[in-house]
């Protein structure tokens, strides 16, 4: 027999985005139901970077002291090229990039912000956070919202947040588009400090960039950790293939860096090759809500990674949906409005400008890639202005 549950606020999903959500609706005074499909709450993956606006948003959270316990402050962003192993450009990140956006560039584990995020969560008597939870449908009926799971547990709620990421089946009730392939794929882990050549700079976010493909390396937990992640354009690509492992090999990955500089292969060596995961994004779409559900992070806006935005606008969507939970009160349906109206067009621009800077890293064009390598040896180390409109979002003041 199915057993309904009536609660305030609902959220599909317990990843990144869930968890920032929740709490940000948590301090608004509402109690919030998180649903986790798995066992247990987690993250896989391995490193990930956040921006200045992510940090603000960990800041708003009270969480700044707690990620300082995990995180690397690096030094530079660099770009290299990866088949000469020449310095191409670099963005300084110390004292000036501070001031200018209020806040550090840090890097750090995947499943350590996650940690951080669910702690925070299990700290709260305002959340409430439900495991084994594989949702099956979705419902709007006006004035509240019906989530059923595989259980046959329901729950009838003021509210629903989809938090479901890439694959989101709230997305569905929007929309019937599907993920877009890139056709890249990448293959991504950790090692031990110790186990990292002498070449690699520990202060420094390194990407190593090259025709239809790129390399990035970052320290993790307390520099404890090395953080590579391959990425390459499979040419073995086809439609059909897609929903196959028949692509985007690993023997495929040691053609494709194999006519690249000594330390990129001696770093595409250490390269952990049991899982691929395979790049794709959505289009942009110009409404997240239905009723009294909505959505947040990939669910309505993901992205490629080429900008390192995807976990820090998800927390951007969480903050906001909070501001308009308490601007608008028990007017649900007007906050979500005003929250859509918020993050939309800045989640689009930062979606199409990811698959733009891909490209542009990723040429093969021999005059795209003179005219690139010119601009970036002009640029000085601390010109900040091409990333003003990216990190820029909760700075104090941008001169």
């Amino acid at each position: 027999m199915t057993k309904l549950n009536h609660v305030p606020f609902l959220i599909i999903g317990g990843g990144i985005g869930g968890l920032a959500a929740a709490l940000s609706i948590a301090e608004t005074g509402r109690s919030v139901h998180v649903l986790e499909q798995a066992p247990e709450f987690g993250e896989i993956g391995a490193g990930l970077q956040l921006g200045p606006n992510a940090m603000a948003v960990l800041d708003k959270f009270g969480l700044l002291d707690v990620i300082s316990e995990y995180a690397v402050y690096p030094k530079r962003l660099v770009i290299m090229d990866a088949l000469s192993g020449q310095e191409l450009t670099t963005l300084n990140l110390g004292q000036a990039f501070r001031e200018r956006y209020g806040y550090p560039y840090a890097v750090m584990h995947r499943t350590d912000l996650h940690l951080v995020l669910l702690n925070a969560c299990k700290e709260n008597n305002q959340i409430t956070l439900l495991t084994n939870k594989t949702v099956t449908s979705v419902q709007d009926q006006e004035t509240q919202a019906l989530v059923t799971c595989a259980d046959e547990s329901s729950y009838l709620a003021e509210a629903v947040i989809g938090a479901d990421g890439l694959w989101s089946k709230t997305r569905k009730l929007l929309i019937d588009d599907e993920p877009v392939c890139s056709q890249y794929v990448a293959y991504r882990g950790t090692i031990p400090i110790s186990e990292v050549n002498s070449h690699a700079q520990m202060d420094d976010v390194i990407a190593w960039i090259g025709p239809d493909l790129h390399l990035v390396q970052y320290p993790v937990r307390r520099k404890e950790l090395y953080n590579q992640v391959v990425v390459f354009k499979s040419y073995e690509y086809q439609k059909e293939l897609e929903a196959t492992e028949n692509w985007g090999t690993t023997e495929e990955l040691d053609e494709r860096f194999s006519q690249c500089c000594p330390n990129v292969l001696n770093a595409v060596s250490y390269i952990q090759r049991h899982r691929r995961w395979p790049l794709y994004d959505r289009e942009p779409i110009n409404n997240w809500t239905v009723g009294r559900i909505s959505l947040l992070g990939d669910s309505a806006h993901p992205m490629l990674q080429y900008l390192a935005q995807g976990a820090c606008q998800a927390m951007e969507d969480a903050v906001t949906l909070g501001e308009q939970l308490t601007l608008h009160n028990n007017d649900i349906e007007k906050a979500f409005s005003t929250y859509q109206e918020e993050r939309i067009a800045r989640t689009a621009k930062v979606q199409q400008n990811a698959r733009k800077f891909g490209d542009m890293l990723h040429t093969g064009d021999e005059v795209t890639t003179l005219l690139r390598n010119k601009l970036f040896e002009q640029r000085k180390s601390d010109d900040y202005s091409p990333v003003d409109w990216l990190y820029g979002q909760y700075a104090p003041v941008i001169p």
